[in-house]
């Protein structure tokens, strides 16, 4: 099976996408993606991973996979997501795994290693750090505060629809910037664009609450990679990130990177995952 080929896996009601590879006695690894991409994004990474002996498991999230888009926009509270992640894992038999997640998939990965860390061997973070470092940026740094302004848009139900979707995507297609390759904007673009998808990976936006800035601190070996050049993520919560994580802490720093780390930087990406998980 080829990293480009689909399984899927069902938790209750819901069926999610799965890209595998690697050795399927490997220990585990599971890969979470961000918005707006799917589990394509690790395309690059996670040959890297499964040639160094780990079992490579990406889903396609809550509301990215077609199976699992629920109506409410309360379907999509960050909690519900983390559980999703051990719902895969307990439905594919795996008690304990690593973790990675980008963006979105960083932030559910904070949850999921704060709340079941007993699950969790080890975590790589990137682009965002731990939510409560990113909470308290978000109150007291300006420069964070504008980083952060499109998040008011992306909340607004039906009017961010129109507008990343209008002119045959323009506005969704230019959020890539020249970092992500053109092959796969096309792909991350025409998937988002089937009929409920938008909307229902907006939901993850629309349904945050300030609980995220509670999130329990961090007691799994974890390493964070921030690219200095990230459009959302300023460098006053990234370097925060360790003052929430209790256990041996890694700080990345790709110069001359933004935001879309697993694209841009696969192989930077692919050592600092393997260094934290097999180091």
């Amino acid at each position: 099976m080829t990293y480009d080929d689909m399984t899927q896996v069902a938790v209750g009601e819901l069926v999610f996408d799965v890209r595998t590879t690697g050795p399927q006695d490997g220990p585990a690894i599971l890969l979470l993606h961000g918005f707006p991409e799917t589990s394509l994004s690790w395309n690059q990474v996670a040959p890297r991973l499964a040639d160094a002996g780990l079992r490579v498991i990406a889903l396609d999230q809550r509301g990215y996979s077609p199976g699992a888009r629920p109506a409410l926009v309360q379907d999509y509270a960050t909690e519900l997501l983390a559980g999703d992640v051990i719902g895969v894992a307990d439905a594919l038999g795996i008690d304990r795994f690593h973790l990675v997640g980008h963006d979105w998939g960083s932030a559910v990965s904070w949850v999921v290693a704060g709340r079941w860390p007993e699950r969790v061997r080890t975590f790589t973070a990137v682009s965002i750090p731990h939510l409560s470092a990113y909470n308290a940026a978000l109150r007291s740094d300006p420069d964070q505060q504008q980083r952060a302004s499109y998040i008011s848009l992306l909340r607004q139900e039906g009017k961010a629809e129109d507008l990343l979707l209008a002119d045959g995507a323009r506005r969704l297609t230019a959020m890539y910037g020249a970092a992500v390759p053109v092959g796969l904007v096309v792909r991350y673009v025409a998937h988002l664009a089937e009929p409920g998808a938008l909307t229902s990976v907006l939901n993850w936006y629309r349904a945050m609450t300030g609980d995220l800035g509670r999130t329990p601190r961090t007691q799994v070996p974890t390493t964070f990679v921030w690219g200095d050049q990230d459009q959302a993520i300023g460098s006053v919560a990234a370097l925060a990130c360790g003052d929430f994580v209790d256990a041996d802490f890694r700080f990345v720093r790709l110069d001359g990177i933004g935001h879309w780390i697993p694209e841009q930087a696969p192989e930077a990406l692919a050592e600092a995952i393997l260094a934290r998980a097999l180091g």
